[in-house]
């Protein structure tokens, strides 16, 4: 076959894979009923996960590995530790974890209820806003309590969210609407935002911690 040949039928593979049209090489998620074995339920073992949907499992094991990640950094941790304020205008590692809690359960009703981001109950309000929001309503009211009132608070939260994520299918989490920057954003990504957002604490938490003095 001469290099030319080559090239075009590769080219062509490329074309119908849409590496191509992207800039570059990407996996794809295929959504398929096909039974996928049940892992072990390791945490660092990402894959299915009894009673969840296929990507759903992925979703839930990406979530479960986050949150081991934040419960380690924070484990021990004491009042006046939780309190600590690194300069006048910075968090707390108490603060920011009432506000992961807050952001959840933001994320909660915006995507299980289909509410528009900001339509919130007044008792989701009073309850989370100032966690959500942070700054210095969060400095003055968020301080005082130990390392169970922040871990409880999570946990009740997340039971909320596997709960709800166990009654919904993979094509759910492919459902879209407009959201991040007015695009269409769909669950999938609504969810993984809830991940990724625990790692970026998870590191103001980690630095905070490296400053306790």
């Amino acid at each position: 076959m001469q290099g030319s040949q080559k090239i075009n039928l590769r080219r062509n593979f490329l074309k119908s894979t849409g590496i191509l049209g992207a800039g570059l090489l990407v996996p794809t998620i295929h959504l398929t009923a096909a039974p996928v074995p049940l892992m072990n339920g390791g945490i660092h073992e990402f894959g299915k996960r009894e009673g969840y949907d296929n990507q759903m499992s992925i979703l839930v094991s990406m979530m479960d590995w986050m949150r081991e990640g934040v419960l380690s950094s924070v484990a021990g941790l004491s009042q006046r530790e939780l309190d600590f304020l690194l300069d006048e205008a910075s968090n707390s590692i108490g603060a920011m974890l009432m506000h992961l809690a807050a952001t959840e359960r933001f994320y909660q009703i915006h995507t299980f209820e289909n509410r528009k981001w900001g339509d919130f109950d007044e008792v989701d309000k009073d309850q989370w806003s100032v966690g959500s929001r942070l700054g210095a309503r969060a400095r003055k009211e968020i301080k005082g309590h130990p390392i169970a009132y922040y871990t409880d608070k999570l946990q009740s939260i997340r039971e909320n969210t596997l709960k709800e994520l166990k009654n919904r299918d993979d094509s759910w989490l492919m459902e879209a609407t407009d959201f991040f920057d007015g695009q269409p954003t769909n669950n999938y990504c609504k969810w993984f935002h809830v991940v990724e957002h625990e790692s970026n604490h998870n590191g103001q938490i980690k630095f905070i911690k490296s400053r306790i003095v």
